[in-house]
Order: structure tokens, then C-alpha cells, then sequence
């Protein structure tokens, strides 16, 4: 237990302070200094991307599937996945805890730090691409971290053989975090179920492991599952928050002014507020789109794509949907609700009650269920993932991937039951240290991926000077 808290401070608790006026200090966890000069880092290489090309996105998200690419997943079945995992508790709770924390300014940094890790996104997912194999349990391709880290290592060695340690390292990070959050799952449900419904933990967790179990333990439903729940859950709460926000339209102006003002307030810097507002914004950005943590590089590597950069522009259009949309939706949900209402709130009760005040009792319900939804596709999105890392561990075998399938959905069985804080921080390790090994390969290894996207935009400027001739 020592060690493992030891390790959590590590990663998770400030490391530096930066004294900021009023007498206050601005605490920097290890990964906030790994991730976010990394991604200022990757948005300075890659000329602004996501600015850049977000037209070129929004393209290759239309894009009809190729015949050629056989039982391969498409790039827009990728980008679903990844969305699936990204767009979870995060979402709902992590917003909350951060505008309670840190204000309404917190959400402006969610948004800065979004733009700044969707360049991130894309190089990894990008290398993910160039060093994907061929799948031969689950056809199609494999890929992620694990794999590219590997091949690094390897070509750097003078007598390359067996596996990269960094690359055992990181699946194993990978398997552990994955696990971990699988309790955190199914307490959220088995907690907001019987909050709204009164429903026992032990009916809906029952229920929230056979119909994960059914769709797991099969060999190729995770996608064709993920592919009808991920749009139409993500279309359900932006369609709702778009009606909130229409029947509170008036309000807009102060709302936006309040996010405006809190970011760079002289208030909050004066009483010391403005690091509480600035790192809240930044952490939850950075928790809830997972750049950098080479989680979404699994997806990635599995499509069929024609040109790596195709994945690449997909995963960082991933992190737009879920920072700048999602997490969008549960602050302006909040910051529409009076302010004396939420003031003694905190967590899911706040969000509840927000959405209580909105649309009354089935705001309640609403919520609930959207979070079994994100929770659901979450569990079956990181199976997913899992995949890889279990396969770079073990081989190529069914064994080692149903046991893993089979521990997690205990997991999920346990998590539902009771919260063992324990295995939590365990998860939060695991994320962590996932994301130290796959940012120690990912900025050297950047120039492939930087090598693709010019060609790519080579390709670009030639078919566009060709269609105007």
C-alpha cells in the first residue's frame, strides 16, 4: 500500500510549485510537465494542426470505407472506439469536480487543453498506423504504443531480438489500468442507478456484467455494438444540452463572460484563485481526452486506412468531439443553473440536480442513464484495447485473451458491489505510467509521423492543383 501511494504522488500529486501573487502556489504534477509541453511541443511541429487541417478532418470522417482493406475496421469505426473510451465519467464527473474546484474559468483551460493535445493524438495514432501487423486471432490489424516502441528500440539495437522492455512496460501499465477502471465503472452505474431508481447495486451490476460478458466474450461484436451506442448516446446529450441551452439563451452572454473572466480574471490571480482555476481546466482536459496516453493508438493501429495520416487526423478530431463538445455540454448544463443551487453540491449529486432544475425528474433519469451508457461503452471500448497488449504479452492465443476478458468482467462484478480505492489508484497508476513510457518513445520517434504528414499534404496540394486544371 506504501508503495503504491508512493507511486501515485508521483505521478498524480504536485511535484513543483510556481508562487503565484495573493501568497498562493500553482501545484505541477509529473504528467502535467510531461504532457503539456509536449503537446505545445507537437503543435509547433505540426504547424497548428488542429487548426490547420479541421477541415481535412471533418473530410476524412465522411469518407466511404475501402473494398481493399478485408476484415479491417474503418477509420470512422476507430475513431468510434476511441470515443467510446474517451467519452465516459470524465465527461460528467470530471467537469464537475473541475468547475467546482477551479470555477468557470476551469472550462477555458479544458478547451486550451484540448487544442494543444489533439496534435498529441495525432502522432501517436499516426505511428500506431506505421507500425500496425496483421491480427490473426481477430483479423485486421494490431497495433498501439506497444508496437511502435518496440520497433524503435529494436532498429536502435545493433543486435535486435526478443521484446522491448519499455514496450513489456507499457501493456502491462496498459492491462492494469484497464482493469482498474472496470471498477470504477460499474460503481458509478450501480451508484447513480440507485440513486435515481432506488435500484440495489447487486440488480444493476448483475445486469451491467452479463450484457458486457455477452458482447465480449464474442469474437468480433465490441465494434458492431460501439458503432449503434457511441452516436446515438453522444447525439442524445447534445441534442438535450442543445435544447438547455436554446431554453436559456438570454443567459448565454454572462455564462460565456463568466468562463472569460474567471480564466484570466484579476480577482482570481490577486486571491491566489487563478492556479486552482488554470490547473483544474488543464488536468480534467487532459484526464478526459487521453492524448498522450497511447490508449487511443489501439484503435487507431486497427483501421484499414489508405494513408496513416487519415488515423491520425481521425483520433485528433476525437479529442475535439470530446473536450470541445461533450465536456462543453455537462459545464454549460451547470453553468445555466442558478448559482445559489450549487453551491453546497458536489460530484454527480451537482450534475443531478442541475439537470433536475432543467427538466425536472427525467433530468434526473437522463443522467443516469447517460452514464451507464458512457460507462458501458467505455468497459467494451478498453477490451478493445486490451487486445494488443494482451496479444505483445503472451502471443497470439485465445487463452490469454478470454482470461483477461474474464478478469476484468469480475472486476466490473466486484466494482459494482463496493469501492475498493485500493484497486482505483492502481487504474490511475497504470494511466500514468502508460503515458511516461509512451511519451519517453513518442517525441523522439515523432519525425515518422511528421515524415507522413507532409507527404500527405503533398498529396493534398496535388490533388487539389490537379482538379482545378
Amino acid at each position: 500500500m506504501n508503495i503504491i501511494t508512493t507511486v501515485y504522488q508521483l505521478l498524480w500529486g504536485d511535484l513543483i510549485y510556481i508562487p503565484l501573487p495573493g501568497g498562493q502556489n500553482m501545484g505541477l504534477s509529473l504528467l502535467v510537465l510531461i504532457l503539456i509541453p509536449a503537446g505545445i511541443f507537437f503543435t509547433i511541429r505540426t504547424r497548428f494542426l488542429p487548426l490547420r487541417l479541421f477541415p481535412e478532418m471533418l473530410r476524412v470522417t465522411a469518407e466511404k470505407r475501402s473494398q481493399e482493406n478485408g476484415h479491417a475496421i474503418s477509420g470512422l469505426q476507430a475513431l468510434i472506439v476511441s470515443t467510446a473510451t474517451r467519452v465516459g465519467m470524465g465527461n460528467l464527473v470530471g467537469v464537475v469536480a473541475a468547475i467546482s474546484a477551479g470555477g468557470a474559468g476551469a472550462v477555458f483551460w479544458m478547451w486550451i487543453t484540448a487544442l494543444i493535445g489533439s496534435s498529441t493524438a495525432f502522432t501517436e495514432a499516426t505511428l500506431a498506423q506505421l507500425h500496425k501487423e496483421k491480427d490473426p486471432l481477430y483479423g485486421g490489424y494490431r497495433g498501439g504504443p506497444a508496437y511502435y516502441i518496440h520497433d524503435f528500440i529494436q532498429n536502435k539495437k545493433k543486435t535486435p531480438k526478443g521484446r522491448s522492455v519499455i514496450a513489456i512496460l507499457f501493456a502491462i501499465s496498459g492491462l492494469i489500468c484497464w482493469c482498474g477502471i472496470s471498477q470504477v465503472i460499474s460503481n458509478s452505474v450501480s451508484s447513480s442507478f440507485q440513486n435515481a431508481f432506488q435500484i440495489p447495486p447487486l440488480y444493476s451490476t448483475i445486469v451491467l456484467t452479463i450484457l458486457a460478458a455477452v458482447i465480449v466474450l464474442r469474437k468480433n461484436a465490441t465494434v458492431k455494438v460501439l458503432d449503434v451506442l457511441v452516436p446515438i448516446m453522444a447525439s442524445c446529450y447534445f441534442i438535450i444540452t442543445l435544447f438547455i441551452i436554446v431554453k436559456n439563451a438570454t443567459l448565454l452572454p454572462s455564462v460565456f463572460g463568466q468562463i472569460f473572466e474567471e480564466a484570466f480574471g484579476i480577482r482570481q490571480m490577486v486571491s491566489g484563485g487563478f492556479g486552482a482555476v488554470l490547473m483544474n481546466g488543464v488536468k480534467r482536459g487532459l484526464f478526459s481526452n487521453e492524448a498522450g496516453s497511447g490508449s487511443a493508438p489501439c484503435a487507431a493501429a486497427a483501421a484499414g486506412t489508405n494513408h496513416p495520416v487519415k488515423a491520425g487526423l481521425l483520433q485528433a478530431l476525437g479529442v475535439f468531439i470530446d473536450t470541445i463538445i461533450i465536456c462543453s455540454c455537462t459545464a454549460m448544463i451547470m453553468l445555466l443553473a442558478p448559482r445559489e443551487m450549487m453551491e453546497s453540491l458536489s460530484g454527480m449529486e451537482l450534475l443531478q440536480t442541475a439537470m433536475q432544475y432543467h427538466l425536472g425528474k427525467f433530468g434526473m433519469i437522463f443522467i443516469a442513464a447517460t452514464l451507464w451508457l458512457f460507462s458501458f461503452s467505455t468497459f467494451i471500448g478498453i477490451l478493445f484495447y486490451a487486445r494488443s497488449n494482451v496479444a505483445y504479452l503472451f502471443g497470439d492465443n485465445w487463452l490469454s485473451q478470454t482470461l483477461y476478458k474474464i478478469l476484468a468482467l469480475i472486476m466490473l462484478f466486484i466494482g459494482g458491489l463496493a469501492a475498493y480505492t485500493f484497486v482505483w489508484d492502481l487504474g490511475d497508476i497504470g494511466i500514468g505510467l502508460m503515458t511516461i513510457f509512451n511519451m519517453l518513445i513518442l517525441i523522439p520517434q515523432s519525425n515518422e509521423a511528421l515524415k507522413a504528414l507532409r507527404e500527405y499534404e503533398t498529396m493534398m496540394h496535388q490533388k487539389k492543383s490537379d482538379s482545378q486544371q
